[in-house]
């Protein structure tokens, strides 16, 4: 849908009238390594994508904020003068999330008429909820002259998902499509939220996306209990070391002290987190360095930590890297995202993206009954409001 369909749906929805309708965009992303680390105060290695959530507004002199979608069919209101309540599993609960953050620092909306409308696959893991927080945080941010910066933008969405919604999620997915940059890959400590815009040069070579097209049911609760079995693997090491986070430790210190975590599984989940910071580190150094096929590798390194020690792949995800590594002019293929479904990112010669999309989609569709999406990603900018 392009803004001129957008804006038409707009007013078929809520009518015509003199207020301006703005519109809006924040984008998805694809992570190419550091996976599991950001909620453990690691680093992580984003990238914004061209498609993501595009948002029409128009204040509606209500005391009100209404919410629609141009791609299912549920609507919702909210009272602006009654308190914020959650929606049972409901995307409204997103933006909601958001208007309540801005409640929390005493900025209050006027009322609104929201229309999105969202490119990015659904359920695909490349953060259509992060971009739906952030398009409305920057919208209202801006609308309202409310004088926040994208960081604190980034933050609040970041505690929308948190503590409205219920995700656990770590900073990184609102921090990509708040702060992306076209051609560039974003190296963000999730400590200190010190980054730097990498330049991504992948001459003669794709970043291929692919999604497996599994419904992710088990996604959240799975998420929460391994960020869970990171906290406990946290307190086991504080025993001899007094740590705020897993991402304190580097390699050697891990490996002295990780006979305090008694149990297997959550030493297991600590180890991955511990040498994917490593592998992020080297990743960035090797494209620093033009080093494509020592970046590839770190990529599957990072797949298979992900598979054997944190056990976030499942069959699908595993298929699909497995088929991905069969083709010639593959540097690398890795899982993105939450996992358990969701997306692969894999680093693919430009000669054969076409043989990599046909042989990888056929031995898949072949192994699990299920038909992959491919996208050859561009890399975008982030939040910003449409002329």
């Amino acid at each position: 849908m392009n803004t001129e369909q957008l804006k038409e749906t707009f007013i078929s929805l809520y009518g015509e009238s003199d207020n301006e309708i703005q519109l809006f965009f924040s984008p998805g992303r694809v992570n190419l390594i550091g996976e599991h680390t950001d909620y453990n105060g690691g680093y992580v290695f984003p990238c914004a994508l061209t498609f993501g959530t595009y948002l029409a507004v128009r204040q509606n002199n209500q005391r009100l904020a209404r919410f629609a979608t141009a791609n299912f069919d549920h609507r919702g209101d909210v009272k602006l003068d009654e308190p914020f309540e959650k929606e049972g599993k409901s995307w409204i609960n997103y933006p909601v999330g958001v208007l309540n953050e801005f409640r929390k620092k005493a900025k209050e909306i006027e009322g609104v008429d929201l229309l999105y409308s969202g490119d990015i696959p659904n359920a695909a893991g490349l953060s259509s909820s992060a971009s739906i927080e952030m398009v409305t945080a920057f919208a209202m941010n801006e609308i309202f002259e409310f004088g926040f910066d994208r960081m604190d933008l980034v933050k609040l969405s970041q505690n929308a998902e948190n503590q409205f919604v219920g995700v656990n999620c770590g900073i990184m997915d609102q921090f990509a499509s708040g702060m992306g940059a076209a051609d560039h890959a974003l190296f963000l400590n999730c400590d200190t939220l010190d980054y730097e815009r990498v330049p991504l040069k992948l001459a003669g070579m794709k970043i291929v996306i692919a999604n497996t097209n599994k419904r992710r049911g088990l996604a959240d609760s799975k998420y929460n209990e391994r960020r869970a079995q990171c906290e406990s693997a946290v307190e086991a090491i504080r025993k001899e070391k007094n740590i705020r986070h897993l991402s304190d430790l580097d390699l050697e210190e891990f490996n002295a002290l990780s006979h305090l975590i008694t149990d297997e599984t959550e030493r297991r989940r600590a180890r991955h987190v511990i040498t994917e910071n490593t592998r992020t580190l080297g990743a960035i150094e090797a494209l620093i360095q033009d080093d494509l096929q020592s970046f590839g590798r770190l990529m599957n390194q990072s797949h298979d930590s992900l598979r054997d020690d944190y056990e976030v792949t499942g069959k699908e995800l595993d298929t699909l890297v497995e088929e991905a590594r069969k083709i010639s002019g593959t540097l690398g293929s890795r899982m993105t995202g939450a996992g358990f479904g969701g997306c692969t990112v894999s680093i693919v010669g430009d000669e054969q993206v076409e043989t990599f999309i046909r042989e990888v989609g056929k031995a898949y569709h072949e192994r699990t009954g299920l038909t992959a999406d491919f996208y050859v990603a561009e890399i975008g900018d982030g939040s910003k409001q449409i002329d």
